[in-house]
């Protein structure tokens, strides 16, 4: 009988049973957040020092996934240049996902956009303080796994607003994924300078 499971609700372990998927701590796995980053000019930091202060001023209230998208994601995916081609959104995507065995399939709704088969951005709703990234790295994955370009790696973006986390996958001998560090609004100085700076150079990985 077929086990169907809903995205939203995927762990990691169901992952690693289910696809193979499996954790890689080597930092050489994912050098791409830390190594030949861009450079941000005075009026993107301008820009991302008011998205920090519009942040911190809206958090103080309920911020429902919605509002996370409008203050901090959309912001960031201009500075970055997810707003030109080649890079397209879509929002409310059905994926579907299958084991090996075809004995597991998984579904869900990628809840605002793919930039190409190889970058996926995942947003969490932010209204409750438990939502945090762990939350949504699981389906994060489960998204990506549904990328028909295996063969290339494939790199995610998770926030739930205030906190942010970059993903990579690829397959070598075995699927296998790996972390940035995690990056947040709240640390002195601005973490948003490095995101937009790591969201720029996946941008032009993905392009080449």
């Amino acid at each position: 009988m077929v086990e169907t499971i809903v995205a939203q609700d995927i762990s990691l372990p169901q992952l690693k049973d289910k696809f193979g998927l499996e954790a890689n701590t080597d930092e050489q796995l994912f050098p791409e957040w830390q190594e030949d980053l861009p450079e941000l000019n005075e009026l993107e930091k301008q820009w991302l020092d008011r998205v920090k202060d519009d942040y911190l001023h809206l958090s103080q209230y309920p911020m429902v996934e919605p509002i996370v998208k409008m203050v901090v994601l959309s912001p960031l995916l201009r500075v970055a240049d997810f707003y030109r081609p080649p890079f397209y959104i879509l929002a409310e995507k059905d994926v579907q996902i299958s084991s090996e065995d075809h004995e597991t399939i998984v579904r869900g709704r990628i809840d605002i956009l793919i930039c190409q088969p190889q970058f996926w951005i995942v947003v969490i709703e932010a209204k409750r303080a438990e939502y945090s990234l762990k939350v949504g790295i699981p389906q994060a994955l489960a998204y990506m796994l549904a990328n028909p370009e295996l063969q290339k790696p494939a790199f995610g973006f998770v926030t739930n607003g205030g906190e942010f986390i970059f993903i990579k996958l690829i397959r070598q001998d075995k699927l296998q994924y790996a972390f940035s560090n995690q990056f947040s609004v709240l640390n002195r100085g601005n973490d948003l300078y490095t995101v937009a700076r790591v969201l720029k150079h996946l941008g032009h990985l993905v392009r080449q």
